[in-house]
């Protein structure tokens, strides 16, 4: 069985030791009092997410407005007017447990809802990363997270990308450039690792962003992409690793 890998942080952390890849990775940190107060004041909006969690979950969104503070779980939206009683909010809501904040990319839309990409890279031999599948996942209404499991729709990368570039096949390159480099990065701080899902936002200047990677991605969405070719794919090469 290809080996999992829970923790954001340590997949963070590795992904950062190559040099190509840290230009496409948001700023990251373990959430303290400090870490959140020095990446609000630099960037004025991040994300807080759990260290360990699957599909979106516990993740919030959290700005500087121009009368305090303000965060978003869920549909739940709740305002500060001061620093320290958004933090105390923050950490009532995460229970205490390990939390992560990270610089927020202000997301490309589709029919005014948030978008990202999902990459699917999958090893077929010790030493080959090879990306099988792309797709992409709009928020649901009112949702900050786009994962599928949370309520997001599945739509290509494609059509997705289509209406801000004429250079399309160009950035999916790059896309599956980087998630061959990612792999190879997690397989070699993990051995034992051979699949990953990379989660990509694209900001408003077309850069990506390398969101998260996930060591145990559900191919199951890519039932969804019109290429049928595409899950076969990706199913089968899954079998080579899940024997």
């Amino acid at each position: 069985m290809a080996r999992y890998i829970g923790s954001k942080w340590r997949k963070t952390v590795a992904i950062r030791k190559n040099k190509y890849l840290t230009r496409f990775v948001p700023e990251t940190a373990r959430l303290t009092k400090t870490s959140l107060r020095r990446q609000l004041t630099r960037y004025r909006m991040v994300y807080v997410k759990p260290e360990y969690g699957r599909h979106g979950n516990g993740v919030m969104r959290v700005e500087k407005t121009s009368s305090g503070y303000r965060y978003q779980l869920g549909n739940t939206i709740r305002n500060f007017a001061a620093f320290d009683s958004l933090f105390k909010g923050i950490t009532t809501a995460t229970k205490r447990k390990r939390y992560l904040v990270q610089k927020g990319i202000h997301l490309l839309k589709h029919n005014g809802r948030f978008f990202d990409i999902r990459v699917m890279t999958q090893s077929p031999a010790p030493g080959k990363w090879v990306t099988t599948g792309m797709i992409g996942r709009v928020a649901a209404k009112r949702k900050i997270v786009t994962n599928y499991h949370n309520g997001g729709k599945i739509v290509t990368a494609e059509r997705l990308l289509r209406p801000y570039t004429r250079k399309v096949s160009v950035k999916l390159a790059l896309l599956s450039k980087l998630g061959v480099l990612a792999g190879r990065r997690m397989s070699a701080a993990f051995p034992g690792v051979r699949v990953i899902g990379l989660d990509v936002a694209i900001d408003k200047s077309l850069k990506p962003w390398l969101l998260e990677v996930n060591t145990a991605p559900d191919p199951y969405i890519f039932r969804k992409h019109p290429d049928p070719r595409i899950f076969r794919r990706i199913m089968r090469l899954a079998r080579t690793y899940n024997r």
